[in-house]
């Protein structure tokens, strides 16, 4: 993605099935589930750019010895500082006792058999150590502690925290990640007092109570309470004080989980090839977690996989296969090819088929995976070109079939990111002339003024590379023509699950419809969209329609694209530009299973999605920079 957007953030979490001594019998450490952690992390280190955080919990630890340990980092390497900090205790320490699971246990931190980590970004812009996950809500009752971390946001926030001050509680912050905690939290509390009033009226000691509490406990039920009116996109995992755990899955399957279990273990990650590699197992073992449920684990071991609230269309966040997750995973990788492949065939028809005057490269490299898939199709057409022009022959010679045979596709490394310049000159005119050089080319292999030079990016958000930066570069290798192929679709609506692209205005996409409605004379129509917007702002969410959509229905598809080649083509640059999109019909194509595409369509699988949009677009018209939920 040349317009860098920040990344969802990502969960890791285990359960060791057995005791401590197992593992150090096994596999030469009683440290097993830390390392495991560790590498679950940094698998997964692509969704997590402002900070980490890593949690443990120790099982049957007697009353008055710490059970938690939590660590937290906003460093720029915050996995290795985090693992750094825990390791420390363990440096210190002889052989003899480092080989030495039961003492381990009992004197050290971090030797527990839950054991979560989480990769985070800030949709906030708030970056501190506090804002890490994951979240501790504390309790003198051992079956009353949560520790919770997620990869989230809710769009009814304001909702939430009412019903949490309407059942007495008092929220000291107005954010997603506490209203949850507190939400589920308080339905904890709920289920071990219920537990406890149970038992304690037939005169059993309270002490044998928490026994009894720890095996009756039930998570479903404390999820299908405090769930019930989460509206967005989320994967939450939580570990429960005395032992146990669960991860729960929204009900459109917006954010994804998958899971592994067996005699040892239970794992949970954000992403498919974390697992695979971690653990050394096939992906067939691998299961993905389903929507609208959760993966407890009692603290006995038992594993289930049970529902919490109803189950929803699945809309599993297209992008995750365009840029997010890593394509280490099969399925993403065989997505993002045929997403490039689909695009080969409209290509060649916009450049007649020119396979002699037409470069292709890619540019940034999250864009190879699309680029390599494309190559595929215009193999393919080139395969069928040759077919024909054979079977014209009338009298076939090893040197006419040569010259056909020779017909290639001119692929070429173009454009390379350098090292980040730093962008130390105070003014604007310097600053932006650094900035504009962020990129640079290959020099010599384009012809000059005959050559058109086909660039493939994932996507296109703010269209503030290609311009200041991308096509200035390539420029300068004076191409006839410049085409620029996304093979995402035009981004044009915000998200409100976890994706930070929240303001209307930043999207290249939304200012050439704006352009367009001041060009046709139409402009008097964002002012009636804006009223129409306004007017429901008090509306029941059930009432809310998206009215931007109606704007976007004036022009076609061409149009819009049209409008943002002028928009990102600097207005010193005399070459001609083309930019050419996936469609939304060529991405459910490709991506069968990942059908989320509010972003580019405007239709949000939650009910808070059109009131996001809404704001979103009340926000650009009365000139706030902030996100709209």
């Amino acid at each position: 993605m040349s317009d860098a957007i920040k990344h969802e953030c990502g969960i890791a979490f285990i359960r060791l099935l057995k005791p401590l001594e197992y593992y150090h019998k096994k596999y030469g450490t009683a440290l097993y589930g830390l390392n495991k952690l560790y590498l679950l992390m940094e698998k997964q280190r692509n969704r997590g750019q402002d900070g980490a955080g890593v949690a443990t919990i120790k099982l049957d630890v007697p009353p008055g010895n710490r059970y938690i340990s939590r660590h937290r980092s906003n460093k720029s390497d915050s996995i290795k500082e985090i693992f750094e900090h825990i390791h420390n205790y363990f440096n210190k320490i002889s052989d003899k006792k480092l080989n030495n699971p039961t003492w381990l246990k009992k004197h050290l931190p971090y030797t527990g058999e839950l054991l979560m980590g989480h990769l985070r970004y800030g949709t906030h812009g708030i970056n501190s150590t506090e804002s890490c996950h994951p979240f501790l809500r504390q309790n003198n009752w051992i079956s009353r502690n949560l520790v919770l971390a997620g990869n989230f946001n809710l769009t009814n926030v304001d909702e939430l925290i009412q019903e949490l001050i309407e059942i007495g509680q008092y929220p000291k912050e107005k954010t997603d990640t506490v209203t949850v905690l507190e939400k589920i939290g308080h339905f904890l509390d709920e289920e071990v007092q219920r537990v406890f009033d149970w038992y304690n009226n037939e005169e059993i000691n309270n002490q044998s109570i928490n026994d009894l509490i720890f095996d009756e406990l039930d998570v479903q039920r404390i999820l299908q309470r405090a769930a019930r009116k989460f509206d967005g996109g989320y994967v939450m995992a939580g570990m429960i004080g005395h032992g146990d755990a669960f991860v729960m899955r929204d009900p459109s399957g917006i954010r994804p989980a998958f899971y592994y279990k067996d005699d040892e273990v239970v794992v949970v990650a954000s992403e498919r090839p974390a697992i695979q590699t971690a653990f050394n197992v096939h992906h067939t073992k691998i299961c993905e977690l389903k929507p609208a449920h959760a993966l407890i684990v009692k603290k006995k071991g038992f594993i289930s996989e049970v529902p919490f609230t109803n189950i929803k269309e699945r809309k599993s966040c297209s992008f995750e296969s365009i840029y997010f997750s890593r394509g280490t995973d099969r399925e993403i990788y065989l997505q993002r090819k045929k997403l490039g492949k689909q695009l080969a065939l409209p290509i060649m028809k916009s450049v007649n088929f020119d396979f002699k005057r037409t470069v292709f490269s890619f540019v940034p490299n999250t864009s190879e995976t699309a680029f390599y898939g494309f190559l595929e199709g215009v193999e393919e057409i080139i395969n069928q070109k040759r077919t024909k022009d054979i079977l014209k022959l009338k009298k076939p010679s090893k040197k006419k079939i040569r010259k056909i045979l020779s017909t290639r596709a001119r692929v070429e490394k173009l454009v390379v990111k350098d090292a980040k310049l730093r962008t130390f000159i105070a003014d604007d005119v310097s600053r932006g002339e650094l900035v504009s050089h962020v990129y640079d080319v290959t020099y010599g292999i384009v012809e000059n003024e005959k050559d058109t030079l086909v660039l493939i990016d994932d996507s296109i958000v703010r269209g503030t590379t290609l311009k200041n930066s991308i096509i200035r570069i390539v420029s300068r290798l004076k191409p006839k023509k410049i085409i620029i192929v996304s093979s995402a679709p035009q981004i044009r609506y915000p998200d409100c699950y976890g994706i930070d692209m929240s303001k209307m205005g930043d999207f290249v996409a939304f200012k050439a419809l704006v352009a367009l409605l001041k060009e046709t004379g139409k402009e008097k129509l964002l002012e009636k969209t804006y009223k129409r917007c306004k007017a429901q702002e008090k509306f029941p969410i059930n009432k809310i329609n998206n009215e931007v959509i109606s704007l976007y229905n004036l022009f076609s598809y061409q149009q819009i694209s049209k409008k943002i080649a002028q928009i990102v083509t600097p207005d010193d640059i005399k070459i001609e530009v083309d930019v050419v999109y996936q469609t939304l019909e060529g991405l459910h194509k490709a991506c069968p299973n990942n059908l989320g595409d509010w972003y580019f369509s405007g239709i949000y699988p939650t009910l808070g999605g059109n009131r996001v949009v809404n704001r979103a677009f009340i926000n650009y018209m009365e000139k706030k920079d902030i996100r709209a939920y």
